[in-house]
């Protein structure tokens, strides 16, 4: 067992007077989303329990995590760590502000247990090298253990890029959003409609495909401007 990482040559370009540099950024492989009839199958092969039974628990427990943890509970997951609901918001001054508008995000918080953190820090991790264009270049597997920092936290952390356009969807589009790994390099792109120019995304950056690196729930918004 290995986790497998792809390196992918990307243009990276923070200011707008920079040319931007390629480098090879890292991030772990996804595969296909496995169905819930997939691992009760899995689980039903390793523990020879019939499917109905295992997927009336599969239900129960995944109906008391949820409730529990809405509740304000840290529930913990089977054999993998604890779950939790949290927000991210800005913070006030004075208590007449205070509203649920400062709410920027609802999060879904996964904490591993021990177990867990051993597991992945014995487990090998094979890198492929695509370049610019694609194609594999080098394929990576080093012997031994792969060492786990004692400080990191950010195992198994995701957070949100959300994008928005302004000042409607009809004057353009925007790629890149979605789900990512926590220090994740996303590549994000503001496409014009016609008749419209982009003008600068909410940071005030004016690059239209640019990388931001994940380290946070983040929301952007490209201005365009009509011509």
């Amino acid at each position: 067992m290995a986790i497998k990482i792809k390196a992918v040559e990307r243009l990276l370009k923070f200011d707008k007077n920079q040319e931007g540099n390629y480098r090879y950024v890292m991030q772990p492989q996804l595969y296909n989303r496995l169905t819930v009839d997939k691992v009760i199958e899995e689980a039903m092969l390793r523990s020879g329990v019939a499917p109905g039974p295992i997927r009336a628990s599969w239900d129960a427990i995944g109906d008391i995590i949820r409730a529990w943890a809405l509740e304000g509970h840290s529930v913990p997951v089977p054999g993998l760590g604890t779950m939790r609901f949290g927000i991210r918001a800005q913070a006030v001054e004075k208590l007449e502000d205070v509203s649920t508008k400062l709410i920027r995000a609802r999060r879904v918080i996964f904490t591993p247990n021990v177990a867990t953190k051993q597991v992945l820090a014995k487990t090998s991790i094979n890198i492929t090298c695509y370049d610019r264009n694609g194609n594999v270049q080098k394929d990576i597997t080093p012997e031994g253990e792969v060492e786990l920092d004692e400080g990191d936290t950010t195992a198994g952390t995701k957070h949100t890029l959300t994008l928005k356009v302004n000042p409607g969807d009809s004057c353009g589009s925007v790629t890149g959003a979605g789900e990512y790994n926590e220090g994740a390099v996303a590549t994000i792109t503001a496409t014009p409609a016609e008749g419209y120019e982009f003008v600068r995304w909410s940071d005030n950056d004016t690059n239209a495909t640019r990388a931001v690196t994940v380290n946070d729930d983040m929301e952007l918004t490209a201005y365009f401007a009509e011509m």
